[in-house]
């Protein structure tokens, strides 16, 4: 009986630390990116969010609404 309390608080406390680790194993991330298509059209849906993001914070006086920390992440946004 002793045998198997010991059992199960072993298995529980290994549960416990590498949930993450089994977790990955049997529900692996669905956003992998497989090729490098893949990589490049993520990072320019992402841009592209954060530049929507961005332009939907500017209000009737245009780039004057933005902070000067949004104009220059909006000006390093466009050139790429």
């Amino acid at each position: 009986m002793e045998l198997l309390f010991l059992v199960l608080a072993i298995a529980v406390i290994f549960i416990f630390f590498f949930r993450k680790d089994i977790k990955e194993k049997i529900n692996p991330d669905q956003t992998k990116n497989y090729t490098i298509d893949d990589k490049y059209n993520a990072a320019k849906r992402e841009r592209e969010k954060e530049i929507d993001q961005l332009l939907s914070k500017m209000g009737k006086n245009g780039i004057a609404d933005l902070s000067e920390k949004d104009r220059k992440r909006l000006e390093e946004l466009s050139k790429k």
